[in-house]
């Protein structure tokens, strides 16, 4: 179960979601990468300056959870239905 967050070095924003997210990760079992978009144009063309944004999975198929400030009970739910998924059928990554 992945969490993908993506930032950039400079963003107070970033900073926020990324420390409040970081006890879902850990209650959850979770995994959080964290991308600059800074670093791959693709990702900075395709967001912006729509940054933070937190997606369940990876950004290209995942779910984006939410954007600029982290939606607590949103992102809970998910890591909450993803590990209930994971449990009834170990075989979904």
């Amino acid at each position: 179960m992945q969490l993908t967050l993506l930032g950039r070095a400079w963003c107070h924003l970033c900073d926020d979601m990324h420390a409040a997210v970081l006890p879902l990760v850990a209650a959850h079992g979770a995994v959080l990468v964290v991308i600059d978009v800074d670093a791959d144009p693709g990702l900075e063309a395709a967001h912006g300056d729509r940054v933070p944004v937190l997606f369940l999975g990876v950004p290209d198929g995942g779910v984006e959870l939410c954007h600029f400030h982290i939606d607590l009970p949103r992102v809970s739910a998910a890591l909450a239905a993803t590990a209930g998924r994971h449990a009834a059928d170990p075989e979904i990554c």
